[in-house]
């Protein structure tokens, strides 16, 4: 098994990067959030995940440990692939992945291209009890839809509001009133900073 590739980057698309090291070129597929991380680098090091099969052999580059370890949770879930799981972690980023998964917010994991209701369930319920939480995840934790949550934060922060604050402050309102509306949950807001 390859634990990892460190090299220069010879060539550097959205879906994956030729990385060449010892005089062989790499190519392994990418995540969105890894191409962003890669854009403008000269060398790099991506934790690898090896797909073996008959008809092909792929590498898979994840920037850090987190995103490979819920990359290898999804190919798990029964009728999720390697393509998909990297759909899912271009879509969502780990931490947010992470908030979707604990939370149960089939509906955002339903938005991301391939994803039915079935899939989407399947991979929450069984997922749930697998992912630790990572602080990161816990600060995006929303109770309410996650559109109303996220519009609420969206204004808090643009009226100059610190964003872990926000989500602290948001996370209490909606565990208090899960059905408030975004107008209702930023007055309540601005009352309790």
């Amino acid at each position: 098994m390859i634990e990892y590739i460190r090299g220069k980057i010879a060539e550097l698309t959205p879906t994956y990067a030729v990385i060449e090291t010892g005089g062989i070129g790499y190519m392994i597929c990418i995540t969105l959030p890894a191409y962003t991380s890669l854009e403008g680098c000269g060398e790099t090091k991506l934790l690898i995940h090896e797909a073996i099969r008959e008809d092909a052999h792929q590498l898979f580059g994840f920037i850090n440990e987190q995103e490979r370890s819920l990359f290898r949770a999804l190919i798990g879930v029964s009728g999720v692939g390697a393509n998909t799981a990297r759909m899912i972690l271009s879509s969502l980023s780990a931490p947010e992945l992470e908030s979707v998964i604990i939370n149960g917010d089939h509906s955002r994991l339903k938005g991301v291209k391939g994803i039915g209701i079935k899939t989407a369930q399947r991979i929450i319920v069984d997922l749930r009890d697998k992912i630790k939480p990572t602080g990161d995840s816990l600060l995006l934790q929303p109770v309410a839809s996650s559109e109303t949550f996220d519009e609420a934060l969206a204004a808090l922060t643009m009226l100059g509001f610190a964003r872990p604050q926000s989500q602290k402050v948001l996370k209490k309102i909606f565990e208090d009133d899960p059905t408030a509306k975004v107008e209702t949950a930023i007055k309540r807001a601005l009352a309790m900073m």
